[in-house]
């Protein structure tokens, strides 16, 4: 297959750590063609930089001339431009392709403004100028660190963390789409963060720190890895978190070149292993690393039904097979009661599915799960009416938003009590999210196609519920579209915990097939999957959402 083409329009690093040459790592590493754009030639080494040259624009419009009508991109990746005239080059370059009928083009700048070491400036107040009129306008991404983003706004360096999310929204409102302010560390010092502002997102991206020395060229493999990313077809918010862990992998393999600082390598294998996977913060307070350790879920089917008497076949079964058992009680469906009465009908219909599943032998009683309703049921916990460890919680992630700081604070109490909680996760920045909970489970969906709730996402396949199932912190349940015994089956052999069933278990017009019966042969199912080969691991997951404008 054709890979996806990207353009880096960057400088020339003569000491090989930074610019163009960590550009070209990152592209190889994430599947990309590369196409390296030399705006700027420096004199350098692992000590500093001598010397800057911007090439002339003339030389720069030749070189973008002869890509257009051979190797037209899928996202502009910028460095180190170097010069006013250049950027005006890139500007007409971008408008002409945006011109030409084919498919967008996204745009990501790095704004490499000075050294990192050394700290000597590139950019004086007209090339700034030029960023701000000329290309932040455009740009789909910037991925500025804390003293670039200061130098773009023309304000003083971010001290505190809790100053850069006012930042990254000053330079949206320039016109970038997204923006990702890149270096910064948790309070306690554990966590290197990068906070992020994109039209799906908004959250501190966390990793704990590593103790290395080099670090050259970190900016331009995040930056690189994003443009990466963006071109096979992730949104912004996706891109950043392959970004977050492809940097800190690559942290964890650079190595030394000369007397200072070394360049960051890039570990190719990166966006397969778990121990990259960030954490997302839901507001501007970054999230701990030691937020607590999840509770145990069980593995097996999790049947998710709309009122409590469809509950009744599933636990009245001679050989009762559920691990978990979802009440998923819809406002909609009882439109004619007050807020108030609702509220008493979810109660009822609480406490009978827990007093029929507290009759059930220990061994084969299945968690009682409440859907959305999170106000009553940490109310009823907080009154003592309800055990936590009697009753699981799942949230969708416009829930854990809706909480606010203070309802999270009070949700992760109840949590220590015993309340094991899952969340819903559709895509990466979802996943991550949700891993900084500490939920007892994550649901990965729709697996397949699904009609019970309209939603933007594309199926996740078997492909991203394998990754899911290796990446995520906690079990994951796989939802969506599961209809037939052998999807059950499948999702069972890709490594998932549950296979929920919500349309599998139900009566459909003109059959007769008890539920007991359907039950029994998803519980067959369920067993030959986890005794299948094992699928095996995707390098990368693949995109959920389509990208603005594609």
């Amino acid at each position: 297959m054709a890979r996806p083409i990207v353009w880096s329009l960057a400088g020339n690093d003569s000491g090989g750590g930074a610019g163009l040459s960590a550009d070209a790592r990152a592209a190889e590493g994430c599947a990309v063609h590369l196409c390296p754009v030399v705006a700027s030639v420096t004199a350098q080494n692992s000590l500093g930089v001598q010397r800057v040259v911007p090439v002339a624009p003339e030389v720069l419009d030749a070189q973008l001339a002869a890509l257009a009508d051979d190797l037209r991109p899928a996202v502009i990746k910028t460095g180190l431009i170097g010069s006013v005239d250049s950027v005006a080059v890139l500007a007409r370059w971008l408008d002409r392709l945006d011109a030409d009928g084919g498919p967008r083009v996204r745009l990501v700048i790095d704004p490499v403004l000075g050294a990192s070491a050394g700290g000597a400036a590139f950019a004086d107040a007209a090339l700034i100028d030029a960023y701000r009129t000329q290309l932040l306008p455009r740009a789909d991404l910037i991925t500025p660190n804390r003293r670039e983003a200061a130098r773009l706004l023309g304000q003083p360096e971010a001290l505190t963390l809790a100053d850069v999310p006012e930042q990254a929204a000053a330079l949206r409102a320039l016109g970038a789409g997204a923006v990702c302010i890149t270096g910064g560390d948790s309070p306690d010092g554990a966590d290197a963060l990068d906070w992020l502002d994109t039209p799906h997102a908004r959250g501190w991206l966390a990793l704990p720190r590593l103790d290395v020395r080099h670090t050259h060229g970190t900016g331009c493999t995040f930056a690189t890895t994003a443009a990466a990313a963006m071109a096979r077809g992730f949104v912004t918010a996706d891109a950043l978190v392959l970004a977050k862990m492809a940097t800190t992998a690559g942290l964890a393999v650079g190595h030394a070149a000369g007397q200072g600082v070394g360049p960051v390598g890039f570990d190719a294998g990166f966006a397969s292993d778990a121990r990259w996977l960030p954490r997302l913060s839901c507001d501007e307070t970054p999230v701990s690393g030691t937020s607590g350790a999840a509770l145990p879920w069980p593995s097996g089917l999790y049947a998710i039904v709309d009122a409590a008497d469809q509950a009744d076949p599933l636990l009245d079964a001679a050989e009762p097979a559920l691990c978990a058992l979802q009440l998923r009680i819809k406002r909609a469906s009882h439109a004619a009661l007050d807020d108030q009465a609702f509220a008493a009908e979810v109660r009822a219909q609480i406490d009978r599915t827990l007093a029929q599943a507290a009759a059930l032998p220990a061994a084969v009683r299945p968690v009682t799960v409440v859907n959305d309703h999170y106000a009553l049921v940490l109310d009823a916990m907080s009154a003592g009416t309800i055990d936590p460890a009697d009753l699981a919680l799942h949230l969708g992630q416009e829930d854990v938003l809706a909480l606010g700081a203070d309802g999270r604070a009070r949700l992760a109490a109840v949590q220590v009590r015993g309340l094991r909680l899952g969340v819903s996760s559709h895509s990466l920045w979802e996943l991550c999210r949700a891993a900084a909970l500490a939920p007892s489970y994550i649901a990965c969906g729709p697996v397949w196609a699904t009609t019970t709730k309209d939603m933007p996402w594309h199926p996740q396949g078997l492909h991203n519920l394998r990754w899911w199932a290796a990446m995520a912190p906690v079990p994951v349940v796989g939802i969506g579209g599961l209809l037939e015994m052998a999807q059950v089956e499948a999702v069972a052999g890709s490594g998932a915990a549950c296979a929920c069933l919500v349309r599998a278990l139900a009566t459909r017009p003109g059959e007769t097939e008890p539920v007991a019966d359907r039950l029994g042969a998803a519980v067959a199912a369920w067993c030959r999957g986890c005794t299948a080969p094992s699928l095996s691991l995707p390098d990368w997951p693949r995109p959920s959402l389509d990208p603005p404008n594609a």
